[in-house]
């Protein structure tokens, strides 16, 4: 039984076709290691951010659910569904890229970027296991589970004279790392919502953690939610994720 949901976006410039807001939150993926000691809660080192030229103007979210029935005699697809457990989540999203501007191979490389996603990475073919990068969706106060890029097609739609591509649409489809074992709310963990926070002067993860909490001692949750090696340096101006308090407690 699938459970597509869709998640539209007002504040996109090209489906409105007006201004972008000052304040507008620029949608990325988050390029990750796959763990080194394996396991798929968290993923491991960041290795970029693929940052999206325009932010896409909707999400299509899909949830597969397995139910088993147990037949009663006589009467053909009969009794109570049982919950097996549900397949990963999918996640599908329209990347629009343009270099008219100036007319160069932008597209071309955001292009390879995002079909670079497709293959095993170094570390992981040197290993002998070929594991894809693990990737993360993020769009302002909004992270999507861990995944991997199960395919990408791209369409090039405007060339220079000289063949190069200058506009490309892209279809990027997610797919999660771990699913859901039996027995689980087969709707829950999909997008999670969290608070965000500009650095400011004097700000420490220890006083961030205090704010949102009511625990100062809760600030690695920070750092590992914003992948922070050194605490005790917050650049000013920069936008961290702040996992929800219920998020936190789920992970203890």
């Amino acid at each position: 039984m699938a459970s597509p949901i869709t998640f539209t976006s007002a504040g996109s410039a090209r489906a409105t076709g007006h201004a972008a807001p000052t304040n507008l939150q620029k949608a990325m993926l988050s390029v990750h290691h796959p763990p080194k000691a394996g396991g798929t809660a968290k993923p491991g080192g960041l290795m970029h951010d693929i940052t999206f030229q325009f932010n896409p103007k909707e999400l299509s979210l899909t949830k597969n659910a397995r139910w088993e029935r147990t037949p009663q005699p006589n009467v053909p697809k009969s009794g109570t569904p049982e919950f097996k457990g549900s397949e990963p989540c999918r996640l599908t999203l329209e990347v629009f890229l343009d270099a008219t501007e100036r007319m160069d191979d932008g597209v071309v490389r955001k292009v390879e970027q995002l079909f670079a996603c497709c293959a095993p990475t170094e570390d992981s073919r040197r290993q002998g296991k070929g594991s894809p990068p693990w990737v993360v969706f993020k769009w302002g106060g909004m992270t999507g589970f861990p995944a991997f890029v199960a395919s990408v097609s791209a369409r090039y739609t405007l060339f220079t004279p000289a063949g190069v591509p200058v506009r490309a649409t892209c279809s990027v489809e997610l797919e999660e790392i771990a699913g859901e074992p039996g027995g689980q709310n087969p709707t829950s963990g999909a997008l999670a919502a969290r608070d965000s926070h500009v650095v400011v002067s004097g700000d420490t993860l220890q006083s961030l953690a205090y704010r949102a909490y009511g625990d100062p001692g809760l600030w690695r949750e920070i750092a590992e939610a914003n992948d922070i090696d050194d605490p005790m340096r917050l650049r000013p101006g920069r936008r961290l994720l702040v996992p929800a308090l219920e998020e936190v407690r789920g992970g203890r």
